[in-house]
């Protein structure tokens, strides 16, 4: 188990994570952007990082969202939400049926969610490059999207991050944590 810390440019976050063959994680972050939040999850993989469940609970001023989002083992997905007060913009939840071929979640404006596909393709220490769909939760709102990404090996502990136009050169830790992503968070060491 591991206490983590980042830094982000417009908030932090701190999750305990357990890594092994699959990945638990409690996590709990603050933002600003596009207006005040405070975020609490659960993620669970299954073995080989692939995503089991991801629970999202999002508070601001007046409104407080939740999701629940799974994965069976036969890569079917579903999703459970909730909604109070007033939020603007789109709804919690989405089109699961799109989510299709998508082995991962990759919940907003989290370093966390990228340690699943560069551990269970080995990105971190060896050659390669995959093209991959995520369950993309944004956040605030808690709406999931079908996202393709790209995920590059560049040399050990650096791996190139693309979606959409968006391009990162993440740092990871041997454990395949992330330690820097440029432009959105920063790993905390201790």
């Amino acid at each position: 188990m591991r206490a983590l810390v980042w830094l982000k440019d417009e908030g932090a976050e701190y999750a305990e994570v357990d890594l092994a063959s699959e990945l638990v994680a409690v996590g709990v972050a603050i933002g600003a952007d596009p207006l005040p939040y405070r975020l609490e999850y659960t993620l669970r993989t299954f073995p080989g990082y692939l995503t089991e469940t991801l629970s999202v609970r999002a508070h601001g001023a007046g409104w407080h969202r939740a999701l629940d989002l799974r994965r069976s083992e036969h890569g079917a997905w579903s999703c459970e939400t909730k909604e109070v007060g007033h939020l603007a913009g789109p709804s919690p939840g989405g089109n699961v049926q799109a989510l299709n071929g998508a082995l991962d979640c990759d919940l907003g404006l989290s370093p966390l969610t990228n340690t699943m596909p560069v551990l269970r393709h080995g990105l971190n220490e060896c050659e390669g490059r995959m093209d991959l769909v995520m369950a993309l939760v944004e956040v605030p709102h808690l709406r999931v999207l079908r996202h393709a990404q790209r995920y590059t090996h560049l040399e050990p502990g650096l791996v190139r991050y693309e979606s959409e136009g968006f391009t990162a050169d993440l740092s990871f830790d041997p454990d395949g944590i992330v330690t820097d992503y440029p432009g959105l968070a920063r790993l905390v060491r201790r």
